[in-house]
């Protein structure tokens, strides 16, 4: 997508004035622009910072529709007990809708979208020149 190439500046700018223009479009662009399996994109810091902010079965839930290489980077970034309630959570909840998953994938991501709003955390658009000292 065009948008994850721009500065965040340049970013906000587009959907502060798509937002004018087409609500539901620049909603619909925002939820598109960082994805839940982009969590893999993250470094370990800002992967633990999210962590803090998400509740536990939310999280299960939203790693029950994850692909592997999500629940890993995700697992690893938090302590053995707690990555072990949480995949037994995954177990006993048995089948869920995928409407439930991606509902809970987004809030996630929202929390992600808030962080990096507040400047806690950076998400890598692949500007390239871009250095994180």
């Amino acid at each position: 997508m065009i948008l994850n190439s721009v500065d965040r500046g340049t970013e906000k700018h587009i959907i502060e004035t798509l937002e004018i223009e087409d609500t539901d479009l620049a909603e619909e662009i925002k939820k598109r622009m960082f994805t839940f399996d982009d969590i893999v994109t993250l470094d370990n810091r800002s992967i633990q910072r999210f962590l803090r902010e998400v509740d536990n079965n939310q999280l299960a839930l939203a790693l029950k529709g994850a692909n592997e290489e999500v629940q890993k980077v995700i697992f690893s970034n938090m302590s053995k007990r707690l990555a072990e309630m949480i995949r037994e959570d995954m177990e006993f909840m048995g089948p869920v809708r995928l409407r439930d998953v991606g509902e809970a994938q987004q809030k996630i991501v929202n929390v992600i979208r808030r962080l990096e709003d507040a400047g806690e955390i950076v998400i890598s658009r692949g500007g390239g020149d871009e250095i994180i000292v």
